[in-house]
């Protein structure tokens, strides 16, 4: 069984950002973990309460087969954490899926992960994609090698859909 951990803000998460992925990748029997800074009640820019199942801090890049950074105006909590940098650079290193949607790609890309690769982030925040040595792109979904970032709220359900089809992995020619 795949696993996927989505780390959520633990105030101003974008709601759909978490739900739509979470719900796409648990109904194709992937299990989702949700990390977040803290073990409180985490909640979303549209209202929705979550309780975290684990501490950001305790996670591991060969642990999970995706780390997926949602976001939503607190996500940029995690711009200048150097523990989120070390962790996804680590899992980019590994060859993990590393996702981020909306504003959370900038994490992605102080991290170092984006440096010479094709992204989308929120349109006010391309610039700090650019300054990190992304090649910005304005589609709302983006993919180039194990990395998927998606542009914000509207491309939540095609972003979990990317997500969801690279932790398939190709198909394989039936014989």
């Amino acid at each position: 069984m795949k696993k996927a951990v989505m780390i959520i803000a633990p105030d101003k998460f974008r709601d759909e950002e978490l739900l739509e992925p979470k719900a796409i990748l648990e109904k194709a029997g992937v299990r989702v973990c949700v990390a977040c800074s803290g073990l409180g009640n985490a909640r979303g820019s549209l209202g929705t309460q979550f309780k975290p199942d684990v501490l950001f801090t305790d996670l591991r890049a060969g642990d999970y087969d995706a780390f997926i950074f949602v976001g939503g105006a607190g996500a940029s909590i995690y711009w200048d954490d150097p523990f989120a940098h070390a962790l996804a650079a680590e899992a980019a290193e590994k060859n993990k899926i590393v996702a981020a949607i909306c504003i959370a790609p900038v994490t992605l890309a102080k991290a170092g992960v984006l440096e010479g690769k094709r992204a989308t982030v929120w349109p006010s925040e391309a610039a700090q994609l650019t300054a990190a040595g992304a090649r910005y792109s304005a589609s709302p979904v983006v993919k180039d090698g194990n990395i998927i970032t998606g542009s914000g709220p509207a491309a939540a359900r095609e972003f979990g859909e990317e997500v969801l089809k690279a932790l398939q992995g190709p198909c394989e020619e039936k014989r």
